[in-house]
């Protein structure tokens, strides 16, 4: 029998979901809609009596404060201005809601249910049109990739249970590629969304005729799993033919990996970096005890597609990471960064196909949110960038930081090790994700690679992580990887790369009835793992397993054959050389030219004023607060939050870095930032790197960090690099990571690359503009010794640590004028060292009240920033500001954005002992902190050039993304 519960909110009570579309309505400038309100519906299938469902509906389903329920249909007639919109989630879609349900109801002791259907609901108020309800239906309530309309809700289907096996009787497809022509195989390529080359395409087709047979269609999944760019960074470890400028001459790079990122790592050869680069997560030493691993991962492609799912999984996907790291780490905080276009974007802007930007965001933003507050895992660091070139592709960073005992990093495969899948059940949803991810977007992406976007259930993951703990904890498995790109088809394949592997694929516990064998094999479904595990353990594993309700079950062995075979229901259906899957990808050189771009010489207004210039960089998207967002993220859960994401008296002051303790109880921890600037990169991909690394190197400096222990993460999103001046400005962005890190001694310990990130529509690329985010991680030896940046303590002195320089090139200043300019900032190593140095010593002596660093916005942004956050005033004089350079400005000195500069709050008492410190350093004091509720800063002439109220420019700051 099958139970419809209708949940709706009770009259006179606030439905916030339902305020939320309407605002998200009226963003489509539709203004007709007085009003929304949501029902959540539940179709409950099983052996329920009906004195059951109201128990369930009154114990699990309904909060009875603000809820009331119904078992029946309750579907008005629909008039002008009352229309009724139903949606569910598409069959095979993952929907945690469904599990949870399940699960609830099993506690209650109510056993008979079988099976959960949800959908919602939507009640809309307003005089509209069929067109502005299908605009309203198709852009705001739903995604057609993963949810559908129920055109009659009064229909219930006689069956909405599903069994969890797959189909006995099936044929083994083979691919023919043996006697094809080359235009064959780029076709066998594109139609099974292999995203494979000629070249390589034909490097399989030579491996099959030396084995006189044609490849089944699970073994070219495999491969090209295997072989794509999210997997394999063939154009990092590749050869490219490099060259700047027309005429430059060519130069060779056998790895552009392995001569920049991990050839500045090897220089260093810091000992504390415990292991880097070959596992999922880069670790490096915390304390006696433990080490701390960090992870960065990105997830554009599926969160272009379906920004909830999209982000969702790249949460729960990169806390796999570092539970996949050793023999598993706990995780003990979130970073995100995102890149959008501006939410003001036109609908006539938006290339077909595409979703508004400002959807996008709150999609990411909520999937980010689900996850990491479901997981309780605080979100503690992010940033923000809006720019129009991510139109087409959005950049979704995704980081964790964990935690794990010592010599539980190392992880071995074992000769006759079982295989065991433990987590989430496999579905249809993440298949070809890998290969996507690999590939450019296009307008047909939606309908073509529908089946790459995936949803997460954050409970599953959550409960995962518990049991995984205490297996580890009790030495029952020997080795684990989490299933990401290429679900079992890379884990498996990574893990038995040495000893082989043989796998029953039809025992893998499944969503639904009916999956093909390569279904099983390369579905991306989440919240799985894979374990080694010995013989004589088996049996202990599992009772962890089952104790924490998670699914457990042996897939194979780790057989010592050196080949990879699969088997579906006692027939085999691949039979790989892992020799081949791992080491036979062909060489394909790609060219790469750096051509320097023709830039327009800045042009300066003859404004003797600038305080307007102030609110506008403080208003500009890249500047303004995300407080609206930070504040949906849990970034205290756990309890070992130190320095938080919003600081200050009324805790809304933007922080530079955050500081978490390593765990309770130790007063050492861990420093995380990130630096990232796109426009740097659109004059010199070079400089963005340094200057990205001297970002969030500054931002660690100015919470009282050090560089002795303090490694860099980095994350390259790039257009298609098949495009010769696309892979040049990657080659000179890498070389420019090369250089910042060896000078500042700080090694990179992990990394990812996210390439082909264009969209083109009728043959016609729109690319991102070349982004690295460069994210740190330091050890902190006493938390107590931490500062923030609000200013503290009218009297006080400000100061200003490091050089200005007329290098606007990039500035928000620009931008808000039109331009983008061509001096970028640059970083004078040498001297950066010795000011980072300075500023740890001073502040281990306790001189710092308040630090802060200068970037987007420049010393007025950090200045007004300070002063509001504080609620202090500040007088300053610009003709005190260290500089260099030809064009000395007030507008230059205000907002130029070079880097390696601090501006302190420091106690008049400790003045003198801070000028030894920095003898022969650039060091200024430039104002004071006032008590007075004024920003006034004076220019070169000796007049006020700023004089706002802190609080008005608070709310101009606040503002924008309220």
């Amino acid at each position: 029998m099958i139970w419809r519960v209708e949940v709706r909110q009770k009259e006179g009570t606030l439905d916030p979901l339902g305020r939320s579309l309407a605002r998200d309505i009226a963003d489509l400038s539709l203004s007709g809609v007085t009003d929304v309100k949501v029902v959540y519906v539940y179709l409950l299938e099983g052996q329920i009596s009906r004195e059951e469902i109201k128990r369930i509906s009154d114990e699990l389903l309904v909060d009875p404060i603000v809820e009331q329920y119904s078992f029946e249909l309750k579907l008005p007639l629909q008039t002008s201005n009352h229309h009724v919109v139903e949606i569910a989630y598409n069959s095979g879609v993952m929907d945690p809601v469904e599990a949870s349900t399940i699960k609830g109801i099993r506690d209650l002791g109510i056993n008979g249910i079988s099976a959960v259907r949800t959908a919602k609901q939507y009640h809309i108020y307003g005089n509209l049109s069929v067109g502005q309800l299908e605009m309203i239906t198709s852009r705001v309530l739903m995604n057609k990739l993963i949810q559908h309309v129920v055109r009659d809700p009064s229909h219930v289907p006689s069956t909405i249970s599903v069994g969890p096996t797959s189909a006995s009787k099936f044929d083994v497809i083979l691919v023919d590629i043996l006697d094809v022509n080359d235009k064959k195989l780029l076709e066998i390529s594109k139609k099974g969304q292999l995203y494979l080359n000629l070249n390589e395409m034909k490097t399989i087709q030579k491996h099959f005729q030396k084995e006189g047979r044609n490849p089944t269609d699970v073994e070219l999944e495999t491969v090209a799993q295997t072989w794509s760019e999210h997997c394999r960074h063939k154009t990092f470890r590749g050869i490219i033919r490099y060259r700047e400028g027309k005429n430059g001459k060519p130069k060779i790079i056998k790895s552009l990996f392995k001569t920049t990122i991990a050839a500045a790592t090897l220089k260093l050869n810091k000992k504390w970096c415990v292991s880097v680069f070959h596992d999922n997560a880069g670790v490096i030493s915390f304390d006696r005890e433990f080490n701390v691993c960090f992870k960065v991962e990105t997830h554009n492609h599926p969160s272009a597609l379906e920004p909830f799912g999209g982000a969702n999984t790249g949460v729960g996907g990169v806390i796999r990471d570092t539970l996949g790291t050793g023999l598993a780490a706990k995780p003990l905080c979130n970073t995100d960064i995102f890149c959008f276009a501006p939410p003001t974007t036109g609908l006539k802007d938006l290339p077909k196909g595409t979703l508004h930007p400002k959807r996008v965001m709150k999609g990411v933003v909520a999937g980010v949110r689900d996850y990491g507050n479901k997981m309780g895992i605080p979100t503690v660091n992010g940033s923000i960038v809006f720019d129009e070139h991510f139109v087409g592709n959005p950049l979704v960073f995704c980081g964790n930081i964990g935690l794990i005992p010592k010599g539980k990093e190392i992880k071995k495969v074992n000769k006759g090790d079982l295989i065991v899948a433990v987590g989430g059940r496999t579905g249809r949803d993440g298949i070809h994700g890998a290969t996507f991810s690999s590939g450019e977007l296009t307008s047909e992406s939606e309908t073509v690679s529908s089946g790459a976007v995936q949803i997460g259930n954050p409970i599953e993951e959550k409960k995962v992580l518990d049991a995984l703990l205490k297996a580890r904890e009790a030495n029952l498995y020997t080795a684990i990887t989490d299933c990401g790109a290429g679900g079992f088809s890379s884990a498996v394949g990574e893990m038995g790369e040495r000893t082989g592997a043989r796998v029953d694929l039809d025992k893998a516990p499944l969503k639904y009835q009916g999956l093909k064998y390569h279904e099983i094999w390369i579905s991306e479904s989440q919240e799985r793992m894979v374990l080694s595990v010995p013989p004589q353990n088996i049996d202990a594993l599992m009772k962890v397993f089952a104790q924490e309700n998670v699914e457990a079950v042996v897939l194979g062995e780790f057989d010592g054959s050196g080949r990879l075979q699969l088997f579906f229901h006692g027939q085999q259906v691949a039979d790989l050389d892992m020799h081949f899957i791992h080491d036979g990808l062909p060489q394909t050189p790609k060219e790469a030219v750096y051509q320097k771009p023709a830039l327009k010489k800045e042009k300066f207004p003859q404004a003797k004023d600038f305080t307007e210039d102030l609110c506008a960089a403080l208003s500009h998207y890249n500047v303004a607060s995300k407080e609206s967002i930070i504040r949906i993220y849990d970034h205290e859960v756990q309890g070992t939050s130190v320095i938080k994401p919003l600081v200050g008296p009324a805790t809304d002051g933007p922080s530079d870095a955050a500081v978490i303790r390593g765990h309770l109880g130790s007063s050492m921890g861990v420093a995380v930032s990130n630096g990232i600037n796109v426009r740097f990169g659109m004059i010199d991909p070079f400089w963005m790197a340094a200057s990205c690394i001297d970002e969030a190197i500054r931002q660690i400096m100015a919470v009282g960090g050090s560089l002795d222990r303090l490694a860099l993460l980095d994350n390259f999103c790039w257009g298609n690099p098949d495009k010769p001046d696309r892979l040049g400005s990657l080659v000179r962005c890498a070389q420019g990571c090369y250089q910042a890190a060896v000078a500042f001694g700080t090694p990179f310990i992990s990394g990812k690359d996210s390439l082909y990130n264009e969209y083109t529509q009728k043959g016609k690329s729109l690319a991102i503009p070349g982004t690295i985010l460069i994210s740190a991680i330091a050890i902190i030896d006493d938390v107590k010794k931490c500062i923030t940046m609000d200013f503290k303590k009218a009297g006080n002195s400000i100061y200003m640590i490091g050089t200005s320089l007329d290098e606007l090139g990039g500035s928000i200043y620009l931008q808000n004028l039109g331009q983008l300019g061509a001096q970028v900032p640059q970083v004078n190593f040498k001297s950066a060292v010795k000011i980072y140095q300075a500023v740890e010593k001073a502040n281990r002596s306790g001189l710092f009240t308040s630090l802060h660093d200068c970037s987007e916005g420049g010393a007025a942004v950090a200045l007004a920033e300070m002063a509001f956050a504080g609620g202090l005033g500040a007088t300053v004089l610009l003709k005190k500001f260290p500089f260099k350079g030809k064009l000395r400005r007030d507008d230059v000195l205000l907002f130029s954005e070079s880097n390696s500069r601090l501006i302190a709050e420091v106690e008049p008492k400790h003045e003198k002992e801070l000028a030894k410190i920095f003898k022969n350093l650039p060091l200024a004091k430039i104002g004071s902190v006032e008590a007075s509720p004024e920003l006034v800063v004076y220019g070169l002439k000796d007049q006020p050039v700023i004089n706002a109220r802190i609080d008005e420019l608070k709310e101009i700051w606040k503002a924008p993304l309220r």
